[in-house]
């Protein structure tokens, strides 16, 4: 099931949708929406209470990733469904070289957009923004699918990191805004998100008419 699931999903490709899910999944594309992301964070709730928030995301993405990337991997040693060294290659429609590295168990994209998702769900109540980072994290995922480069058991596993190691980066932010803000925290509504809104949509615009400019100049 794992497979035919993979198989299925990049299977149904075309040139233009090679295009915008190679750019989409590139973690630099939405370096704009980061920075909107913070933004928000620290309008919200004040600098300090802010960068409190901001290091409880960057400990999510560092714990998830390198536990990911450093420790399952070499452990599982699962081959990624493009790796030359997998039979199963041979059905992979690769799209423009790209195989990723050797091991895929688990996807560290999965971890960090599921971390981040599940950190701001923890945060702040289930308004549009945490809602929209919902929807950006499952595009995400389906972009690494899209590519061949992980089983839909990857992401499920790296998703299920990316949430523990939310709940622990909670844990410890919890205990550091009582101590550094003498306060206990209340979960709030993320405000300020009108240039979050407008820098994600303007970037997933971009995405979408990369593909026939792209395609058009061959």
């Amino acid at each position: 099931m794992d497979e035919l699931l993979l198989l299925w999903i990049n299977g149904h490709h075309t040139g233009y949708w090679d295009v915008v899910m190679t750019v989409a999944t590139h973690r630099f594309a939405w370096i704009p929406m980061y920075v909107m992301l913070a933004y928000a964070v620290l309008r919200t709730e004040g600098w300090r209470a802010g960068c409190l928030t901001v290091a409880a995301v960057g400990l999510t993405v560092l714990l998830a990733d390198q536990i990911g990337a450093s420790l399952i991997r070499p452990m599982a040693e699962r081959l990624r469904p493009s790796s030359p060294d997998n039979p199963l290659s041979q059905c992979i429609h690769i799209v423009n070289g790209y195989r990723g590295g050797s091991y895929g168990m688990p996807s560290c994209h999965a971890a960090n957009t599921f971390g981040l998702l599940t950190l701001l769900a923890l945060r702040y109540r289930r308004g549009p923004a945490v809602w929209l980072i919902g929807a950006w994290a499952a595009v995400q995922v389906y972009t690494r699918m899209y590519l061949g480069v992980h089983y839909p058991t990857d992401i499920l596993a790296g998703a299920a990191l990316g949430a523990a190691c939310a709940v622990a980066a909670y844990g410890v932010w919890r205990e550091a805004y009582r101590h550094i803000l003498k306060s206990a925290p209340q979960r709030m509504t993320l405000c300020h998100t009108a240039p979050l809104y407008i820098v994600m949509a303007l970037s997933a615009a971009v995405m979408l008419c990369v593909a026939p400019l792209f395609l058009s100049f061959g």
